[in-house]
């Protein structure tokens, strides 16, 4: 991200702000809230190797990490599914479309359990908006190689190419929390979608926002503060 997007101020990486942080307050507590939708290598092995390197330094510092935004183990927390489901409803409402066909679309993922998640959100998501949509598919914009990072399949252009998502309308859901290169108007998500509707003369394609602007968001990221753990 261009520093003048952060008002000129360059980012942080976690490590340098925990070293900051703990030389004013050596004895401090300090709560991690991850803005990710499931467990990512990045929270279950960099942080905590980064806040290893850090207490090394500060053995009396208390860092905690709160857990990501989804759990598969709560059947019953339809949260960021009702928030995708809203986002569908905007977008079908934008467009005039009736009864729409839906991609629910992630990055992808090397982590199984990361896709995991993306499924169970497709499985709420077709429960949430049973009626309201004719037929539902989780994809991944992108996969690593190899048999052994299958379980991403299918990708978004390859639904995009199989019946019944390559024709009429078609509402790719947003599984991100922000826009940019992939999910941004004319990033790695829209191009994709261009170029399937441009293999598919019937097929008309919309994107739906990111989520991470839903004010339910930040009530449902402090109840994971809630219930940080201590790393």
């Amino acid at each position: 991200m261009p520093v003048e997007a952060l008002e000129g101020r360059p980012a942080r990486l976690l490590e340098t702000a925990l070293v900051d942080y703990f030389t004013t307050h050596p004895v401090g507590d300090v709560v991690l809230a991850p803005l990710f939708f499931g467990p990512s290598a990045a929270l279950t092995d960099y942080v905590p190797e980064r806040v290893k390197a850090v207490k090394l330094k500060f053995p009396r510092a208390v860092v905690r990490l709160a857990p990501p935004l989804v759990s598969i183990a709560d059947q019953d927390d339809l949260r960021v599914a009702m928030m995708l489901a809203d986002h569908v409803r905007t977008t079908a409402h934008a467009k005039n479309w009736r009864r729409p066909k839906v991609v629910l679309v992630d990055h992808g993922s090397p982590q199984p359990v990361v896709t995991a998640v993306r499924n169970h959100l497709a499985g709420q998501l077709r429960v949430v908006l049973a009626g309201e949509i004719a037929a539902l598919s989780a994809a991944s914009m992108e996969r690593r190689p190899g048999d052994a990072y299958a379980f991403n399949e299918p990708l978004l252009a390859t639904a995009l190419r199989t019946p019944p998502f390559n024709d009429g309308e078609v509402i790719v859901a947003l599984q991100f929390l922000a826009p940019g290169r992939h999910a941004g108007q004319e990033g790695d998500v829209a191009q994709i979608c261009a170029s399937a509707q441009n293999d598919f003369t019937g097929l008309n394609t919309a994107m739906t926002e990111p989520i991470g602007q839903d004010s339910r968001l930040a009530e449902l990221l402090a109840e994971r503060i809630g219930q940080a753990a201590v790393l």
